[in-house]
């Protein structure tokens, strides 16, 4: 008797991130893409699944139209078949079901337009799974979807029915799951082809899988076994000569005819997982990374405002779809990417990706309002889901959202610019905000002052002759909804560094201006001598004269250049990037110095610390007032 061939489907997959550098793009295309699609299309009897996310597509569209017609003349024979999924590669869990319904048909209008048929099948980022994605897949007419056989573990699925697609319901919708076998992948990427699948075939045979039928073997290597210094085309094409001539233990074919051929499928339920390693969930993440959570929760509040827009159904697509672009999952898990530099990091903390991401939502968010009609308000709302309600004031130019712990800013955003100042990074203490209060002992040098924040933010306490206003809770003592909000940090307890000195705080938008007063008083029984440090973080594009540049302004008006040390009551920033320009002003002069801040070598922010000599006899009072002026 013939012995029976294993079924196997092949696959390429590649995304990069929107807002990722021309570089990067290029890179996976020449590494990943165009090694894969070019090589294939020489072999006409090996058949392929292909997904490319409609960022990569689109890129590759304008910048390539040749790889486009490979594409097409091999769904046009038959030997490739197009998966759809998400336009903008979403992290599925996480984003409304209109949003995994909408990104879906997006993509497929996409596919069909140009290579003139509609895809059966979705592709999950990371695969990640909760069963009521069911419906969304079922919504959007997607037959099929994969899954990683580790999950199939987790849903105890037998080991005998490991290379069985199977049928998964919920609310009475259907999906066929396909299981890609992890271990396959990470065996083609140091063995040869013939030798990987000789070994599995041996594999099998064996009494385990005896009752399971047809075998299915579903992978999608990224690479292929080659030597450090064989270029990617080459690798491919021995890749793809072997399976030619492995014909008697493979046979290649695409996931339509796999299902269309089976009759009969088992079925199961499958919990929450990913192929991702440490059982990866989105929705730990977002609560453990709040760079993350910060775009996850920005993202839902504008979701919030798309759903209020009434009567302009093409304004609200156009919202809508701004809105899509932000919910990349690269910014929603550890991945760290594939092509070296940038790419080699995790997406939630590359200030290009989070940046990129925030333009969208800003842009979507003013979509939403009418044209010409300036706002000022403020909204007590739970904006990152944490039980405790912000503070968030705009008005026509100008997001200025505020915490209760230390009354700082976590989100400021400069609309004209569509660009958030205060996507800076985290902490130990959630997500760096500004006006973050610092009182510290007098005679302290500025070095020690940034070196001693730096540490506290990562977790040493040792310095407990510094009080770190910030770690407390404001109390909020008046809000009006014309644009001003007013906090109060009370006498603390006794063994708190200046535990007597009460802070009062108040924050008010003026158009193009935001300003920030305050008033200290000393309501203990002892004369008190100090320095004041209100933190005030700002994110650029970048840290080098092309992207930022900072000027101390004289009182005769001219612009000197700062290079870290302050010494005025003026800071001019010019944001080069966006062509904006911040001027910060204060009533009083203040020293102190700025100083760039990394995370795994990846620029977050920049640290402004104005210090301030403050002494005060037992009920006195000492007030400021800063103005942070924005221009385009």
């Amino acid at each position: 008797m013939k012995e029976e061939k294993i079924s196997l489907i092949l696959g390429s997959h590649a995304h990069v991130p929107s807002g990722a550098d021309e570089s990067e793009f290029e890179y996976i295309y020449e590494n990943r893409m165009r090694p894969f699609v070019q090589n294939l299309y020489r072999y006409s009897n090996i058949n392929a699944v292909l997904h490319y996310s409609g960022v990569l597509l689109y890129w590759a569209e304008r910048t390539h139209p040749e790889f486009f017609m490979l594409i097409e003349d091999m769904v046009t024979r038959k030997q490739a078949e197009i998966l759809g999924g998400g336009f903008y590669e979403p992290m599925f869990p996480l984003i409304p079901l209109q949003d995994r319904i909408g990104q879906i048909e997006l993509m497929t209008t996409y596919l069909r337009k140009h290579f003139g048929k509609r895809p059966q099948g979705c592709w999950l980022p990371y695969m990640v799974w909760e069963q009521h994605l069911v419906n969304a897949l079922s919504a959007s007419d997607m037959t099929y979807t994969f899954l990683s056989q580790d999950q199939f573990k987790q849903a105890g699925i037998s080991k005998d029915r490991f290379f069985s697609p199977c049928i998964t319901e919920d609310q009475g919708k259907i999906v066929i799951i396909l299981p890609v076998s992890l271990s396959v992948e990470k065996a083609l990427a140091e063995k040869s082809f013939s030798l990987c699948f000789i070994e599995l075939k041996k594999e099998l045979k064996k009494d385990l899988y005896r009752s399971a039928g047809g075998k299915i073997v579903c992978v999608f290597p990224e690479k292929v076994s080659s030597s450090p210094e064989e270029a990617p085309d080459t690798a491919w094409n021995r890749f793809f000569e072997e399976i030619s001539l492995s014909d008697d233990i493979v046979e290649t074919v695409i996931p339509s005819k796999i299902i269309k051929n089976n009759k009969v499928f088992n079925k199961a339920s499958f919990p929450n997982s990913s192929y991702l390693a440490n059982n990866f969930s989105p929705r730990q993440f977002i609560i453990e990374h709040d760079e993350a959570n910060g775009i996850y929760s920005k993202m839902i509040f504008t979701n919030v405002l798309i759903n209020q827009l009434k009567g302009d159904k093409s304004r609200k697509l156009n919202a809508r779809e701004e809105l899509w672009k932000a919910q990349d999952s690269f910014l929603f898990s550890p991945d760290c990417g594939t092509s070296g530099g940038q790419m080699s990091q995790p997406g939630y903390l590359r200030n290009d990706l989070r940046k990129a991401a925030y333009s969208s939502l800003l842009r979507a968010e003013q979509l939403t309002r009418e044209k010409g009609k300036t706002i000022f308000s403020l909204l007590q709302y739970d904006f990152d889901f944490d039980g405790v309600k912000e503070y968030l004031l705009q008005d026509s130019q100008i997001n200025c959202y505020i915490q209760q712990k230390g009354a700082g800013i976590f989100e400021l955003d400069y609309l004209p610019a569509e660009w958030n100042y205060m996507d800076c990074g985290a902490s130990k203490f959630g997500r760096c905000a500004s006006f973050n209060d610092m009182i510290i002992p007098e005679n302290t040098k500025n070095e020690d002052i940034a070196d001693c924040l730096s540490e506290y933010l990562k977790g040493d306490q040792t310095r407990l002759s510094f009080r770190f206003c910030f770690s407390e809770l404001y109390e909020s003592i008046a809000q009006d909804r014309k644009g001003k909000s007013c906090h109060k940090l009370p006498a603390a307890a006794e063994d708190v560094p200046f535990n007597g000195i009460e802070i009062n705080k108040c924050y008010l938008i003026k158009k193009n201006i935001l300003i920030v007063s305050y008033t200290l008083n000393n309501t203990s029984k002892e004369k008190q001598n100090f320095l004041f440090t209100p933190v005030i973080n700002f994110s650029f594009a970048g840290i080098t004269d092309e992207y930022v540049r900072f000027y101390s302004v004289e009182s005769a008006g001219k612009d000197i250049i700062a290079e870290r040390e302050l010494n005025a009551s003026n800071l001019k920033i010019l944001d080069v990037k966006n062509e904006a320009q911040i001027l910060l002003s204060s009533v009083n002069n203040f020293s102190g110095c700025f100083i760039p801040v990394f995370n795994n070598e990846l620029y977050q922010t920049t640290r402004i610390l104005p210090v301030f000599s403050v002494s005060l006899n037992t009920g006195e009072s000492w007030s400021n007032e800063f103005t942070l002026k924005f221009s385009h």
